[in-house]
């Protein structure tokens, strides 16, 4: 992917599992947030969160926090998808967030499903099985789940996971190193 921002997540719907692209931009302003598409009240915070855990974690993450102060955010989430539980999309949003910041590639073929706490834990998300079906429907080779939700995987028939990879997370930082890789993205934007 050479755009920076867009990243893969794993929804539950009310017909089953689904894959939700969330696309993030900035443009020149004071540091607001803004959230267009089909969501809920709970993936609003989601986004709010992972903002917040970027500010507080800039140094580490190789961000200029003044960046943060210049610059609006947008996330958006297309409307094909209608994600029913809303919270899961937490550690997508924070990658998207991080890979625009950083104006750094995610990796191809990962999709992630998690939420996500201000002191950067991630938490464990439900319909593990529609969203791993769908993840497969989709050619995605690379899920990161927390680790809670192992129990989950290890309860699906071994034929569903064939092809797929899983990486179990329980901080926030560990999902940034699985999913972002050093490599800028095509022209990045100069920050």
């Amino acid at each position: 992917n050479e755009t920076a921002g867009v990243v893969t997540g794993l929804a539950w719907t009310s017909v089953g599992g689904d894959i939700l692209f969330i696309e993030s931009i900035l443009s020149k302003g004071k540091g607001s947030l803004n959230i267009t598409g089909n969501l809920g009240k709970v993936m609003k915070e989601s986004a709010t969160i992972a903002l917040e855990y970027i500010k507080g974690n800039a140094e580490e993450l190789g961000i200029d926090p003044e960046i943060m102060e210049k610059y609006n955010v947008h996330i958006h989430v297309p409307e094909g998808a209608t994600p029913k539980d809303g919270p899961s999309a937490g550690i997508t949003m924070l990658t998207s967030l991080v890979s625009l910041f950083t104006q750094r590639k995610v990796k191809k073929n990962i999709a992630m499903t998690g939420e996500i706490t201000l002191r950067g834990k991630v938490l464990p998300v439900g319909g593990i099985k529609e969203k791993i079906l769908a993840a497969k429907r989709a050619h995605v080779k690379e899920i990161i789940l927390c680790e809670e939700n192992k129990r989950d995987i290890e309860e699906i028939k071994e034929e569903y996971l064939k092809g797929l990879t899983f990486h179990y997370v329980k901080e926030m930082g560990e999902v940034i190193k699985l999913a972002i890789l050093d490599e800028k993205v095509k022209n990045p934007k100069k920050l």
